[in-house]
């Protein structure tokens, strides 16, 4: 594998970036990564039909995860979608995430893996959802991935491709900065991640148009 690319709440949400994601995904022809999502503005609208939070949140996450593989396919990208808690695949027991590398090594080695935060619980009898830094710290550390990817709020860079600063650290962003580009899930993570936009995912493995965001000096 060689980055974790991470779909966050709003982007889940803007079918405009999905159709750009997936064709930036068609454009990498040696790469391959494991995605990541949650649930998107699709649980509020779940639970205006009367579905409790718990509920809506876990339905969303499931539909999202097979919506999103569709699209993949629609776009000719080969891909295998995964929830978490399948087989006991991601795992979280108190502050502790375990993950099964084994059955992770043993899927087939040329697709895309796409993989909700739906993980299985020592404390529940049910999937929860885990929050999407827990979860790609976790997944960088078990399969020894450098590279976090996480996208822009800015949809003007997909148009305007803004010079900036090959790296970054936080204590150096200020708050427009943080506001306009940097997912809300991603303001208080301490582990380094790359900002993209899906026109710089398409020409993966360069990190020209991206910057590295680093934990305070």
């Amino acid at each position: 594998m060689d980055y974790i690319a991470v779909m966050d709440y709003e982007h889940l949400d803007n079918g405009m970036f999905l159709t750009a994601f997936a064709q930036a995904l068609a454009s990498q022809k040696l790469s391959r990564g494991v995605i990541i999502h949650g649930d998107s503005a699709y649980t509020e609208r779940l639970m205006q039909t009367g579905m409790l939070r718990e509920d809506a949140v876990v339905r969303s996450v499931k539909d999202l995860n097979h919506r999103l593989i569709a699209l993949l396919a629609d776009h000719g990208i080969a891909a295998i979608g995964l929830n978490g808690y399948q087989r006991s695949l991601i795992r979280q027991s108190g502050s502790e995430v375990h993950i099964d590398t084994g059955q992770l090594n043993r899927l087939p080695s040329s697709p895309h893996l796409l993989i909700s935060n739906l993980v299985d619980s020592a404390s529940e009898n049910r999937p929860r959802p885990l929050e999407l830094p827990l979860y790609a710290a976790a997944l960088c550390s078990a399969l020894d991935i450098s590279e976090l990817l996480v996208f822009s709020l800015d949809d003007t860079e997909e148009i305007i491709r803004r010079k900036r600063p090959d790296t970054l650290y936080k204590n150096q962003l200020d708050a427009e900065f943080l506001n306009s580009r940097i997912p809300e899930e991603f303001r208080d993570i301490s582990m380094p991640f790359r900002i993209t936009t899906a026109g710089s995912f398409a020409d993966y493995p360069s990190k020209k148009g991206t910057t590295l965001i680093l934990p305070d000096t």
